[in-house]
């Protein structure tokens, strides 16, 4: 009765300005067990809480809300409201990394959402399920969840869903190293999300405009277009900073860092990427950390820095070592201390993973590092450097991978170099000069036009 007065005066006193009274309110209600005033309060602290960040207590603010409600009547009201809940925790967990908490909260949701026949909750439901089949890597399920979110009718003003489940989509294309594909549907995205939609979520986790701008970013840089690239990653930033939101702002340096690596300015890639991580340890959000520190431990390695590189991304592969992207990274940083075993073993690794999650971007950048640490043993292992090389090659012609083909052509230039084949020489390492000049990837240009000189000599 004491906690029950104390809400009924704090409403009195703070009339006009609840909001700033919340976490009391939902406090003294919950202990005052008035069930209907401690959702409320409960789910607006965790709200609160959620945009600015502080993602643990969210969880505890959204799950004392769940706990409010089921001691309120059943009724279809109810069961609406519980499943707008679990998808609040949802948007908090995913954060903090606990990514099967997230998936039991979905499947607790759509349970809810099938007994209720209830079409637009289900779509959000599928939405959600596309983000975490992409998270665990198992991108057929992921396609399957989002065809699904997109087939579910719902009101034509309810673009929300259909923004996050084509970001959803678009993200697990790109994965799967079909950066072309998507391209054009996200600069639609980006071109329809304007004005008052700028700062919009739209159901996912962090600034919709900014996300689809990453990960626009980020496909054009694995096709070699690094000025369209960088204006929309400079202007993810921007939005990002206006609206002081840390996790936007990770994304936003991601995709910079990403992009500056593939470029080859090292120098940007550093001092974007450790911003980044800085502000993944302030912000708490370590679901980011593994992103950046694969970008950031392979331009550690590229500019010669071997033991800050092998200590991050050792670390990043044992926070994630079903990704075959990191072990990747790893593998070429022992490849460039000159630990060839291991830089085979994980090369290996790495291109098994990328097989078996259908990502034919990661297998192309695999294979060719198996060139590059055949070419590196004594005695030098030619037919199988070639033949890597060129299956690499083969893959990023396929896909459209522009900064990839560069690379297969010097490291086939400087084989047959090495071989004394002048001619094919040559005209790799010819190709690869023409890609370097082309997109302006002046940190490998020098090296090919070096060995191009000695083949002229």
């Amino acid at each position: 009765m004491l906690h029950a007065r104390i809400v009924d005066a704090l409403e009195g006193l703070y009339a006009d300005r609840l909001a700033e009274q919340v976490d009391r309110l939902a406090h003294y209600a919950m202990r005052g067990e008035m069930w209907d005033k401690a959702l409320l309060y409960y789910r607006q602290a965790g709200s609160k809480a959620m945009v600015r960040s502080a993602y643990r207590e969210a969880v505890v603010c959204f799950e004392q809300a769940l706990e409010a409600l089921k001691r309120l009547p059943e009724s279809r009201v109810a069961m609406e409201q519980a499943i707008d809940l679990h998808f609040d925790l949802r948007n908090v967990l995913t954060p903090l990394g606990e990514y099967q908490r997230t998936f039991d909260f979905l499947r607790e949701a759509e349970t809810l959402a099938t007994a209720l026949d209830d079409q637009h909750r289900l779509r959000w439901v599928y939405t959600y399920m596309t983000a975490h089949f992409l998270f665990m890597r198992n991108h057929d399920r992921a396609i399957e969840a989002g065809q699904r979110a997109l087939a579910l009718t719902g009101p034509p003003e309810d673009i929300a869903c259909q923004v996050a489940a084509r970001f959803f989509l678009d993200t697990v294309y790109y994965n799967l190293g079909e950066s072309r594909r998507v391209i054009d549907d996200l600069r639609q995205t980006i071109a329809l999300l304007q004005g008052d939609l700028l700062y919009e979520r739209f159901g996912l986790i962090g600034i919709a405009s900014v996300w689809c701008r990453t990960i626009l970013v980020q496909c054009l840089a694995e096709c070699g277009v690094f000025s369209e690239a960088m204006a929309h990653g400079e202007e993810a930033v921007r939005i990002a900073e206006s609206a002081d939101h840390p996790l936007s702002l990770i994304a936003a340096y991601r995709g910079i860092g990403i992009l500056s690596l593939r470029q080859g300015n090292l120098d940007r890639t550093i001092a974007v990427l450790e911003r980044g991580l800085a502000l993944c340890q302030t912000a708490n959000v370590p679901h980011q950390v593994p992103n950046l520190g694969l970008a950031l431990g392979s331009a550690y390695a590229l500019c010669g820095r071997i033991t800050e590189a092998l200590s991050l991304l050792e670390e990043m592969a044992k926070r994630a070592s079903y990704r075959s992207s990191i072990i990747m990274g790893l593998s070429e940083a022992y490849m460039l201390a000159g630990y060839l075993e291991q830089a085979s073993e994980h090369a290996e690794r790495a291109l098994a993973l990328a097989r078996v999650h259908k990502e034919r971007g990661y297998q192309a950048y695999a294979v060719r590092l198996l060139g590059e640490i055949a070419v590196r043993r004594e005695p030098l292992e030619s037919d199988s450097a070639e033949a890597h090389y060129r299956q690499a090659l083969a893959l990023a012609d396929e896909l459209g991978m522009r900064p990839l083909q560069a690379h297969c052509h010097r490291g086939l230039g400087a084989l047959y170099l090495t071989l004394g084949q002048r001619e094919q020489a040559r005209t790799a390492l010819s190709a690869a000069i023409d890609l370097y000049r082309a997109m302006e990837m002046t940190f490998w240009l020098p090296q090919a036009e070096a060995m191009l000189a000695r083949v002229k000599d």
